[in-house]
């Protein structure tokens, strides 16, 4: 696995944990909405792997040569 490739997946963890930490301290602090908040929060994980798929894909191309690397 290449840096560019391991550093995105990195991320994406990042905010899958970010999503359940939020999604478990509001479930904890308001308990009737327990249901409601999980759902809302298994959405936010579901969107947060959906928007890293881009970004993963293009690390992975830049990282095996198939695109060149973007100029700074």
């Amino acid at each position: 696995m290449g840096k560019r490739t391991l550093i995105e997946g990195l991320h994406v963890v990042a905010g899958l944990m970010a999503a359940w930490a939020v999604t478990a301290a509001s479930a904890w602090a308001y308990p009737l909405g327990w249901r409601v908040i999980w759902w809302c929060g298994a959405a936010g994980a579901l969107a947060t792997i959906l928007m890293g798929i881009g970004p993963l894909r293009r690390a992975w191309a830049i990282d095996h040569g198939r695109i060149r690397e973007p100029a700074n």
